[in-house]
């Protein structure tokens, strides 16, 4: 059973009453100065994050909450499946899993700050923007542990960071591009889903530093952000493939796989345009399979989500410092698809 706290702190009733520190510590004192309306509402989220502590006792379960950005993302909704799996498996942890409209930093903030009282771990997809780090920051404040998932958060106190070394990732992403066309001149699009991701853009310096350092006759001549969108990466290559005839090669940084080789089968590219992008789910599998797809830079989203899980409850364990779990990345193409992917 899982050590409750004492009495909740005064960020965590801030941050769910909406008021001040202040004014908390003005109502929890018995102080002059808080209008009657808002030390009844301040005093009724007290007596409600008693109420959940003593349920959470109960129940013997440590509540875990995960933010992931909503759409249609085949790797998101892999790694939720493997959230609920690993959830199930365990008989110490209650998971709730938030899926977003989008991605928007505001939206994130919001529903951080708006999590059910009695949650002690936060598992996180985010952008990496000031609305989101002050809000995580908030979290951590009011004793709520919060780790990164899959695209880090930079000077937060997250407790851990789950996922792969994106700047590696990208560095192999460029590497197998440069050896499909050994001595090739051409050109190279980037397709982004937001390079507001702090893994977005590590992927994208490590591809182009591998290609300044190893294959210079192979050039960048675009970047677009798709904002995850399939339909978006389908209008952005179909554009680039009539403005750039010289287009060699595309690498997808994030999601919009659909598009991208929709819009290379219309204009009967897809054997000559070498395609990289991330993540093997059903979708990029039979990609790989039909050959319009080259190479799938893949993360293991089942190790991903029990990590993410266990390290969570080590923190609010109190097994402190958590160590970050770095997820080994695989290079996979048609002849050496995993028979359990």
């Amino acid at each position: 059973m899982k050590v409750m706290k004492a009495r909740p702190k005064v960020d965590e009733i801030a941050r769910l009453a909406r008021v001040s520190k202040a004014t908390v510590d003005r109502v929890l004192n018995n102080r002059p100065g808080v209008q009657e309306h808002t030390r009844a509402h301040v005093a009724s989220i007290v007596a409600s994050l008693a109420d959940d502590q003593v349920e959470a006792s109960d129940s013997g379960k440590i509540p875990l909450d995960f933010i992931l950005p909503g759409g249609t993302n085949p790797f998101i909704a892999d790694l939720v499946r493997h959230l609920e799996r690993q959830a199930a498996m365990r008989s110490d942890v209650d998971v709730a899993i938030h899926r977003l409209n989008g991605i928007e930093p505001e939206e994130v903030a919001e529903k951080l700050g708006s999590l059910r009282r009695s949650c002690q771990g936060v598992g996180l997809i985010g952008l990496d923007s000031p609305a989101v780090r002050e809000a995580v920051r908030q979290c951590i404040g009011a004793g709520i542990s919060v780790l990164t998932l899959v695209s880090d958060i930079s000077h937060v106190g997250r407790v851990s960071y789950v996922g792969i070394d994106n700047r590696a990732a990208g560095r192999l992403a460029g590497y197998l591009i440069g050896r499909f066309m050994p001595g090739s001149k051409g050109k190279i699009a980037l397709i982004a889903g937001a390079l507001a991701y702090r893994g977005h853009e590590e992927r994208e310096m490590g591809f182009r530093h591998v290609l300044d350092e190893r294959f210079p006759l192979l050039e960048i001549i675009a970047v677009r952000e798709v904002r995850e969108n399939a339909d978006k990466a389908y209008t952005e290559v179909q554009m680039l493939l009539k403005e750039q005839p010289e287009l060699v090669g595309v690498y997808c940084i994030g999601a919009g796989h659909e598009g991208i080789v929709r819009a290379l089968k219309e204009a009967g590219r897809e054997k000559s345009v070498v395609f990289i992008g991330h993540d093997l789910t059903d979708d990029t599998r039979q990609y790989l399979l039909s050959g319009v797809m080259d190479a799938v830079i893949d993360q293991n989203a089942g190790v991903e989500a029990r990590e993410a899980i266990d390290r969570l409850v080590r923190s609010t364990r109190g097994e402190t410092p958590v160590s970050a779990a770095t997820i080994r990345i695989q290079s996979v193409f048609s002849e050496n698809i995993p028979a359990d992917a």
